[in-house]
């Protein structure tokens, strides 16, 4: 039998005010009924601005963070954590910041000869014919700091620049025009140190977008992902050194495309994954033999970490 009573009080926390407030009340629910058929105990908290004084009143002992997006994956709720000395599963304030802004991560990525795609930060004058001299048609626009592919949009002519900066923007200031990778998108998932099995995504949409990945039936997912074991192996030690040397830490999804050529183009990190009935990262999980309530478990151990 485990010891669950290590973990002492702990704190599920999800919901928030970011714009993925709806996925994350779902990932953090699956985690609370998890770990409470796992006879942990385990209180699911909606984050609201009065938090970190509930968690000393209530006296928890460590904290669940299924937050996803603003406040929940840039390094806020971290950064509160560790101000009130409570221990928390995932990744610490700086790697967190990090990945939650695409614009950081592919720079430290392009320093350190990880391929991402070649891209343009837009924050303010914007020149149609300028960028499609420099990243070619199509291209993707992408909000710098969303999650869930919320804002993002494929542009096919260059007619399309502008509403598709402006659909970005809505979220917030800054913007990356991204060059259009045409190929097969993969994801891995990072668990301690190890790279769970490849999924490859099949979605008859343009790209993996919200809609494929919560709502639509048609996506496909296929784990084996259909690589071979060298290919694969080769691209699964590529993406855990493009989790590390980001400081990313514990556990979390990195999403990739392959070119017609096998070349991988890393594209972004995903700190505090999905962990839906539609989410990736339990899907590779089931695949290498880890149940759903395992994995939870196994990510909860990641708050005995060296910035808890």
């Amino acid at each position: 039998m485990m010891d669950v009573a290590r973990f002492g009080k702990v704190a599920v926390l999800m919901g928030g005010s970011s714009s993925e407030r709806e996925i994350s009340l779902r990932s953090g629910t699956a985690v609370l009924n998890a770990l409470t058929e796992m006879h942990v105990d385990a209180t699911g908290i909606d984050v609201s601005g009065d938090v970190f004084q509930r968690l000393r009143a209530e006296k928890f002992d460590r904290a669940f963070i299924a937050l996803h997006g603003f406040l929940g994956e840039d390094g806020s709720i971290q950064g509160g954590l560790d101000v009130i000395g409570m221990p928390y599963s995932g990744c610490g304030v700086l790697a967190s910041s990090v990945c939650m802004n695409k614009w950081m991560t592919k720079q430290i990525w392009s320093g350190q000869g990880i391929p991402t795609p070649a891209f343009r930060i837009l924050k303010e004058a914007l020149d149609p014919d300028a960028l499609v001299k420099e990243l070619g048609l199509p291209m993707v626009f992408k909000p710098a700091s969303q999650g869930s592919s919320i804002g993002i949009t494929k542009v096919n002519a260059k007619d399309e620049i502008i509403p598709a900066w402006e659909h970005a923007r809505e979220l917030e200031g800054t913007v990356i025009a991204e060059e259009w990778i045409d190929g097969q998108e993969y994801t891995a998932a990072v668990l301690t140190d190890q790279i769970l099995p490849m999924i490859r995504l099949e979605t008859p949409r343009t790209f993996y977008d919200f809609d494929a990945k919560y709502q639509s039936s048609d996506t496909r997912y296929h784990c084996p992902c259909g690589l071979s074991a060298a290919q694969e192996t080769s691209i699964k030690e590529q993406a855990l050194q493009a989790f590390k040397v980001t400081a990313a830490t514990g556990w979390g999804r990195i999403d990739l495309m392959l070119d017609s050529h096998h070349q991988p183009w890393f594209l972004e990190i995903n700190t505090v994954p999905g962990m839906t009935d539609h989410s990736l990262v339990p899907m590779a999980a089931k695949a290498e033999g880890i149940n759903f309530n395992d994995l939870v478990i196994r990510i909860l151990e990641t708050s005995f970490s060296e910035h808890a």
